[in-house]
């Protein structure tokens, strides 16, 4: 048994996707972070950094904060959705990575000068506009030819999904990126995720791409 605190972000989302995918028995706890509730003691002996997601573990006693880190636990704990053989594995790491270190805090950065803080800084606007882009031309690219970021579906997938369902809060086009665009719509098919996007709560329609 697992109990799962979370939000309605797109690190929130990457691992109930998971847990989804998963079938595992967790119970969803809502930490709404527009009402500082991430500042709760509680929450805190949980997630020291005060940041959603996090887990507690019945099943061994863990805590355990951060998206990338409970995914790469869970995945292995199941033996589910990250290769073990060494090359398959590194590839998986590898653009989980580059969703922890750069996809997931640029495009954070674009939702807050382009969507919530429009016209306060046209450099910030610029700057973070701009690189979203660029991230989405990475990503195109590493699509071209293949339906999975990283060999078959796995928790690299999951990762970046959610931050691309938020694609007009960055102001991008999908036509522009069809290779992402395939990729999008075709995790968008798979229940899991579909359930996984409404933890903890209903949001209405996920995004079409």
């Amino acid at each position: 048994m697992i109990d799962f605190y979370t939000w309605t972000t797109p690190n929130g989302r990457k691992v109930s996707i998971l847990l989804e995918e998963l079938g595992l028995d967790y119970t969803a706890h809502a930490i709404d972070i527009t009402k500082d509730e991430q500042f709760a003691p509680d929450f805190l002996k949980i997630s020291p950094n005060n940041k959603i997601p996090a887990i507690h573990d019945h099943d061994t006693g863990l805590s355990l904060m951060e998206s990338g880190a409970i995914m790469v636990y869970l995945a292995e704990k199941t033996g589910q959705f990250l290769p073990t053989d060494v090359k398959a594995r590194a590839e998986v790491m590898q653009w989980l990575m580059w969703q922890m270190g750069g996809f997931g805090p640029m495009l954070g950065q674009a939702h807050h000068f382009l969507k919530y803080n429009a016209g306060k800084s046209a450099y910030a606007e610029e700057r973070f506009g701009t690189e979203a882009q660029r991230l989405y031309r990475v990503l195109n690219t590493q699509l071209e030819g293949r339906d999975f970021v990283a060999g078959d579906y796995s928790i690299a997938d999951m990762a970046l999904w959610p931050w691309a369902s938020r694609y007009e809060w960055q102001q991008i086009d999908l036509g522009a990126y069809p290779n992402v665009r395939a990729w999008y719509q075709r995790l968008l098919e798979r229940p899991a995720v579909q359930r996984g996007y409404q933890i903890p709560q209903d949001m209405g329609a996920i995004p079409a791409g």
